[in-house]
């Protein structure tokens, strides 16, 4: 994550770590350029050797770039001018070209997914993790399937969940936070990358990352006790630099992701059914894989039911988009998850709408017209 400076112009480069209203906390690229000769000693900026921690800036957004619209990120590149050394203040003044992006989470550059579960306290739910698994394969980005609190399991148990999670296409890596179990497994994984880290509430994500970043000190939640689920702590999202020169970034907690793929796209997301693809064909190009004759995909492999429920869900996800596409329509679609869905009226938003003030002048002056006349 090395970069050069433009000392003639005053420009930097640099990585946003966090977004907060319209303020960026953006992170400097370290370098051991020497400055160039230049008689105007006020247009120098300090040389940054490459062994210093690398320096921060609060900076807002150029006006231009709220005018065509370019959005900043956490884990855009950006450019910085006009630093303010003293104030510890500076401007973005453009954005690089993103390597990817995601929408939920907003952030850019992201180079792998680090998924978190715990296999006790809250139980390891099959459906629920495979919820998840679909979700981060949508994104087209390495997934890393993590399980914590793997000291509260026997080795027994460990194994079977492991031979099942390997059917599935995934290799997990069990380890405990509490007792510093493979946590140095996990740091060689996030070595120079950006890495998301994702899962549901209370299974140890922020606790986690106060192990893996130095003085971090996430909020740490507690399990419910009624629904044996975590509740929610991180309400932002931010980058935390690692030791090990690599990003992290903490998103909040959310139970079931949203499955916002085509039905056409959803098998490709199951390592297992693209196993099967690979070794044959169906008869019929556009098989959705549910009752069609000579269908490679359908079988007994065990989330074949989750596919058919993703897939109500994904066919439920199309229609809704149709019809928000088609303004003549009367009705919309109404989802109650695990593909359960109904359709229900439309209002006529227009009848009761209130009459716009300047609509109620400019009738009133036609009527005191009309009077004079």
């Amino acid at each position: 994550m090395t970069g050069t400076v433009n000392f003639t112009t005053g420009q930097l480069l640099g990585t946003v770590l966090a977004v907060q209203a319209n303020f960026y906390q953006v992170q400097l690229d370290v370098t051991d350029k020497e400055p160039q000769e230049n008689n105007d000693a006020e247009n120098l900026s300090p040389t940054i050797s490459a062994s210093s921690t690398p320096p921060m800036l609060l900076c807002t957004r150029r006006t231009r770039l709220k005018k065509i619209g370019q959005q900043v990120m956490v884990g855009d590149r950006v450019v910085i001018e006009e630093p303010d050394w003293a104030g510890g203040r500076g401007a973005i003044a453009d954005v690089l070209p993103r390597q990817t992006q995601l929408d939920r989470p907003p952030i850019a550059n992201v180079n792998q997914i680090l998924l978190v579960f715990a296999v006790a306290d809250p139980p390891l739910e099959a459906y629920q993790l495979s919820r998840f698994l679909v979700k981060a394969e949508s994104t087209g980005l390495d997934v890393v399937l993590c399980l914590n609190k793997s000291d509260l399991i026997s080795p027994q148990m460990q194994q079977q969940i492991s031979d099942r999670l390997l059917a599935w296409g995934y290799q997990p890596l069990f380890i405990s936070v509490q007792n510093s179990i493979n946590i140095d497994q996990i740091s060689h994984y996030l070595n120079q990358r950006i890495t998301v880290i994702a899962g549901p509430s209370g299974v140890g994500k922020s606790s986690l990352i106060n192990s893996l970043v130095p003085d971090v000190n996430l909020r740490v939640g507690e399990v419910s006790g009624k629904l044996a689920r975590g509740r929610h702590t991180t309400r932002h999202v931010e980058l935390f630099e690692l030791p090990s020169k690599g990003l992290l970034a903490d998103t909040p907690g959310f139970n079931q992701p949203d499955l916002d793929c085509t039905p056409e796209e959803l098998v490709y997301y199951f390592p297992e059914a693209r196993e099967r693809l690979a070794t044959g064909s169906c008869r019929f190009s556009d098989c959705l894989h549910r009752d069609e004759p000579d269908c490679v995909v359908r079988g007994d492999w065990e989330r074949y039911e989750h596919y058919l429920e993703f897939l109500a869900d994904a066919i439920a996800y199309q229609t809704q988009r149709h019809q928000q596409a088609d303004p003549e329509s009367t009705l919309k679609l109404k989802t109650k998850g695990k593909g359960q869905a109904q359709y229900e009226p439309k209002l006529e938003s227009k009848k009761y709408r209130r009459v716009a003030r300047k609509t109620q002048l400019q009738a009133l002056q036609d009527l005191y017209q009309d009077s004079e006349e």
